[in-house]
């Protein structure tokens, strides 16, 4: 391998100059400058009426819109009736008579009460039902 030394070698310039005489001046036209600040501009409140106008829309609006979110949240996340039961019928162990002997008095009056047969259905149980003397006694 090849010795490499930084003497020997070509120096890169900088791409970076300073006109002449730049220096010289520079002081005197700082100095100039800061004597001559210009006034600095003041906006009144009412010009900006525009800003004022889209910032209260956009509050609105984010304001319109926290109800609807919410609201999808809350419907996306309930189980409705049909897919507890299709769950409990399909993915479960369990069978009826568990199901009733989970069940309080009151969960068993609200049974009743939605419990409409109407009579042919009825005497079709009764009539296709071999022990139609235990369905009676019960």
């Amino acid at each position: 391998m090849k010795a490499f030394k930084l003497e020997n070698e070509p120096k890169i310039k900088s791409g970076f100059t300073t006109p002449e005489h730049y220096f010289d001046d520079f002081s005197a036209k700082v100095l100039q400058q800061i004597n001559n600040e210009k006034e600095v501009k003041v906006l009144p409140l009412y010009k900006r009426k525009n800003v004022i106008s889209i910032a209260a829309a956009a509050v609105i609006v984010f304001a319109l819109m926290i109800p609807i979110v919410n609201n999808y949240n809350a419907t996306s996340k309930e189980l409705d009736e049909a897919t507890l039961e299709t769950y409990l019928s399909y993915q479960s162990n369990l069978n009826q008579y568990d199901l009733i002997q989970n069940l309080d008095t009151t969960d068993l009056q609200k049974l009743n009460k939605n419990v409409a047969i109407e009579d042919e259905t009825l005497e079709d149980i009764l009539a296709s039902n071999p022990n139609i003397e235990h369905l009676i006694t019960e």
